[in-house]
């Protein structure tokens, strides 16, 4: 498990977060709480549940909600197990990927991951919603490409966002999945997340996390190199 202190954390003193690696994609589980309530998220919980519970126990947080980024196997494969651990509802994905959760057991026998449950969550998320835990309000970007049903969850008090498999330090996610796209992808990035801010930092599926400043600059993906 690794913990993550990002610039907005230390300025604001409001939220905290730890990241805790599932599966094996090495997906970024990611739990995000307010301060001082200790009310908290996970989101994402792909797989390796009681590593999640362990992490939440030590943290020291009540997780009160889950949010699910997009539909992809290593994103949900535990979220009906945590679910049930800890009695809190489902928030997530876009509708759209409503075809991947109902196929989650199916997805996970390509892996080996056994015990794995369909489900259905119990919001469906849109552009312009908003979710909350404890005083932290986040934003819902619907950005399409990866999955159908991505979305992105951005807090604009802290300059933070969590955009799942959309964007990655220096990378894209991939589009050459069920329902993916690289041109709608590359749209969603570049009206969705780009417009939020150059200070805008944020937690990806997978890698270390970034900044949109330092992917507006760098990333191929978004200057054109690629």
């Amino acid at each position: 498990m690794t913990e993550q202190n990002d610039t907005q954390e230390s300025r604001q003193a409001k939220a905290g977060a730890i990241i805790v690696p599932v599966t094996l994609f090495e997906q970024n589980c990611t739990v995000i709480w307010d301060e001082p309530g200790k009310k908290a998220v996970v989101i994402d919980p792909g797989g390796d549940v009681p590593k999640i519970l362990e992490a939440i126990k030590q943290t020291g947080v009540t997780v009160e909600k889950i949010w699910l980024t997009h539909g992809h196997i290593d994103h949900v494969g535990g979220a009906a197990e945590l679910r049930d651990a800890l009695k809190v509802p489902i928030e997530g994905p876009h509708v759209a990927d409503k075809f991947l959760l109902d196929n989650v057991v199916e997805s996970g026998a390509r892996f080996g991951m056994t015990g794995m449950r369909n489900f259905t969550p119990d919001r469906w998320l849109d552009e312009g919603d908003s979710v909350s835990i404890g005083g932290l309000q986040f934003d819902i970007l619907h950005c399409p490409g990866h999955s159908p049903g991505s979305v992105a969850f951005f807090n604009k008090e802290l300059r933070f966002a969590h955009v799942g498999d959309v964007l990655f330090a220096g990378s894209v996610g991939r589009t050459d999945l069920p329902g993916g796209n690289h041109a709608t992808l590359i749209n969603s990035i570049k009206t969705k997340l780009l417009p939020l801010g150059d200070d805008v930092g944020f937690i990806c599926g997978h890698g270390a996390g970034s900044s949109i400043g330092q992917e507006r600059m760098t990333n191929p993906f978004i200057t054109g190199a690629m």
